[in-house]
């Protein structure tokens, strides 16, 4: 592992970062995208890329959730060692000041979105779609990304704690997409795949006994199964090409500072070990978790409800983040809980499946808890 004032240093240099439970990347230097029009067109030069790179080098960044829009995959050296990052503190850390607010939609535009879509459903068009919505907020000065990622990183430990650059790092006013994923979308090391999709939740609550009855109740819940069994159905399909010995277990509860999750480990065999962790990206994203079932109609439906007048771009949020190396090994995050920052503004994301059953009301609280991992992290003194 780095020693953790060179780990800092990285950091504060502009290293892509990803650092989860199992193991670290710090990925640092020149780092030249990986080619394509579209993240699709770069996912299927990844192996190419990195056949024709030197030793040591990785592919490492954020596939978007459209993956007819490019995406922001990056060839460079990187360290992948065992175990989360560990960064002493990064230095004092300035106060932020918040000048403007907006919420995109407001809340009462994305009930109104809810209610479309619910509409849909009841039509028999699809039984699910997740819509997204986003706060920006501006502040007087540029937010730090070290700042972010450091918060980030201590609340929460089970997490896989990102920053990743959407533009050229090293450019004036580059986007960086910063989060922290309770979701992995797989893992590959040689023949084994681990997957863990969430769909299915409900805020936490400070008061211990409400918190429990919160998360009794989210195992209880028909709506929530049902949401999450779309998920869990749609992913052992997709993999079944692939795999062999799938395991889909029934869903158990999974706990973030401000969420209960619906989540299943999944574990599979390669049948071919030539199947890389991108070739499996390609093939299983967007998931039911952030897309819907059945997949073509609820991402039109993504597109016209979420997507339109006033609406918001997912960009890279909902996407795939993560890295692979040249022996086709790899770990990827569903990019929720995540936010976009560029200077002075940071657009943080959230979304909601949305099922029969689905409350409109109760889907804005839950995009408003999905929020708080960031904003929290953001605003923290």
């Amino acid at each position: 592992m780095p020693e953790p004032a060179a780990a800092a240093l990285a950091v504060r240099a502009g290293a892509t970062v990803f650092s989860g439970e199992k193991s670290t990347l710090l990925q640092t230097g020149p780092r030249p995208a990986v080619p394509g029009r579209s993240g699709r067109e770069q996912l299927q030069r990844v192996v190419r890329a990195l056949d024709d790179s030197p030793p040591g080098v990785v592919a490492a960044g954020a596939v978007p959730f459209d993956l007819d829009t490019p995406g922001a995959l990056r060839l460079g050296p990187a360290e992948v060692v065992p175990g989360p990052l560990h960064l002493p503190p990064l230095g004092r850390r300035r106060a932020v000041t918040v000048t403007r607010s907006r919420p995109r939609p407001a809340p009462a535009g994305y009930a109104d979105a809810v209610r479309a879509a619910l509409a849909r459903i009841e039509a028999g068009q699809l039984q699910k779609v997740v819509l997204a919505r986003t706060l920006e907020l501006d502040a007087l000065e540029d937010w730090s990304v070290p700042d972010l990622l450091g918060e980030l990183l201590t609340r929460n430990p089970a997490a896989t704690s990102l920053a990743v650059p959407l533009d050229d790092p090293a450019a004036p006013g580059a986007r960086w997409l910063v989060g922290a994923s309770p979701e992995l979308l797989l893992r590959r090391r040689g023949p084994s795949v681990l997957l863990r999709p969430l769909a299915g939740s409900a805020p936490r609550s400070p008061e211990p006994a409400e918190d429990v009855r919160r998360a009794d109740e989210l195992m209880s819940s028909d709506k929530d199964r049902r949401e999450h069994a779309f998920v869990v159905e749609a992913v052992v399909e997709a993999l079944s090409p692939f795999c062999r010995k799938i395991s889909a277990p029934e869903p158990e509860l999974l706990a973030t500072p401000a969420v209960w999750h619906l989540a299943t480990r999944i574990t599979a065999l390669l049948s071919d070990t030539a199947t890389t962790s991108v070739d499996l990206v390609a093939a299983l994203h967007p998931t039911p978790a952030v897309g819907g079932s059945p997949r073509a109609a609820a991402l039109d439906v993504i597109r016209e409800v979420e997507g339109g007048p006033g609406g918001i771009d997912r960009g890279c949020y909902a996407g795939a983040v993560g890295w692979q190396d040249g022996d086709g090994d790899g770990e990827w995050v569903v990019a929720v809980r995540c936010a976009e920052v560029a200077g002075r503004t940071l657009r943080v994301f959230a979304g909601a499946g949305i099922v029969a059953g689905s409350d409109p009301d109760a889907e804005v609280a839950e995009t408003a808890a999905k929020m708080r991992t960031v904003l929290d992290a953001a605003v923290a003194r």
